[in-house]
C-alpha cells in the first residue's frame, strides 16, 4: 500500500473524465488499498481515483468516525429518488481548506461493483447521498466548486494558485 499524491484545484488533470473499469482484478484491488490509505491519511471521507491522477471510475468512501466502514464503488451510477434538494457544506481533498454550500438531491439509488467485481445497488440519503454525487462528479471531471458562483470559484482558484506557487518556491 502507498499514499498517493492528491491533485489540487485548479490542476487540469482533475477535469479528465474517468474510464469504466472493465475487469476488477488484483491491480484494481491494490489501487483500492492505496486509495483508502491516501484518503485516511488526508482525513477524508471520500476519494475518487481521478483525484490521484488515475482516470478509472473508482470511488472509496468511509463515513465512520473510526475509519472502520470502508465502502467501494466501481463504475458507480446513481438515479435521483427524491427531487428535493438538500444543501450541505461540502469540502474536498482536492480543494483543501475550503467549504461551500452545495445543493444536491437528498436521496439517490446507487448502482456499482464492489471490490470483488460483484454488482450491487443501495439507496443513499443524507451524507452518503451527497458524498456519492460529489465523488461521481470527480469521475466526470467536475468539482464541487463548479456548483458555486463564479466569483467564489475564482477566489478559491486564486488562493490555491498562490499557495501552489509558494510551495513550489520552497522546494
Amino acid at each position: 500500500m502507498a499514499i498517493r499524491t492528491i491533485l489540487e484545484f485548479p490542476d487540469p488533470r482533475l477535469r479528465t473524465v474517468a474510464e469504466p473499469v472493465t475487469v476488477v482484478d488484483d491491480e484494481v484491488r491494490a489501487l483500492l488499498d492505496d486509495m483508502f490509505e491516501t484518503m485516511y491519511d488526508a482525513a477524508g471521507i471520500g476519494l475518487a481515483a481521478t483525484q490521484i491522477n488515475v482516470h478509472k471510475r473508482i470511488v472509496t468512501m468511509d463515513l465512520s468516525e473510526e475509519n472502520d466502514s470502508p465502502l467501494v464503488f466501481i463504475n458507480p451510477e446513481f438515479d435521483v429518488m427524491d427531487e428535493e434538494l438538500h444543501s450541505y457544506k461540502e469540502g474536498c481533498l482536492s480543494v483543501p481548506e475550503f467549504y461551500e454550500e452545495v445543493s444536491r438531491p437528498q436521496q439517490v439509488r446507487i448502482r456499482a461493483l464492489n471490490k470483488d467485481g460483484d454488482a450491487f445497488e443501495m439507496v443513499a440519503d443524507e451524507l452518503l447521498a451527497v458524498c456519492i454525487q460529489h465523488e461521481i462528479d470527480h469521475l466526470d471531471g467536475k468539482l464541487f466548486v463548479d456548483h458555486i458562483s463564479t466569483l467564489k470559484r475564482n477566489r478559491i482558484r486564486t488562493k490555491l494558485e498562490k499557495k501552489h506557487k509558494f510551495e513550489a518556491s520552497q522546494r
